[in-house]
């Protein structure tokens, strides 16, 4: 079995910043591209960032404002929020390719998500 686990979701007030973490355990043999995605109510999930050997891509609402990172050493991945906004609040999702052990492929898993609120 794999597992993503998130952790570092809250509420925080505009302007504030947060630091979202996301680790796969499990039968893992090799991790491709890690990455955030999030859904607020009432709409899509939507595309956040992705970081795959070393080279990042971020959606354009927030360039600037977020970093991706990882540690390949702990299978972790980090979102760095600065400079949040309202419509920053959603559920953050994280996603990663994982090859698992005993397979020839790699599979897509998601995480059950962290909650942002960012309110005065």
């Amino acid at each position: 079995q794999v597992q993503l686990v998130e952790s570092g979701g809250g509420l925080v007030q505009p302007g504030g910043s947060l630091r979202l973490s996301c680790t796969a355990s499990g039968s893992i043999r090799s991790i491709n591209a890690m990455g955030w995605y999030r859904q607020a109510p009432g709409k899509q999930r939507e595309f956040v960032a992705t970081i795959q050997s070393g080279a990042t891509n971020y959606a354009d609402s927030v360039k600037g404002r977020f970093t991706i990172s990882r540690d390949n050493a702990k299978n972790t991945v980090y979102l760095q929020m600065n400079s949040l906004k309202p419509e920053d609040t959603a559920l953050y999702y994280c996603n990663a390719a994982i090859n698992k052990r005993g397979s020839y492929s790699y599979n897509n898993y998601w995480g059950q998500g962290t909650q942002v609120t960012v309110s005065s």
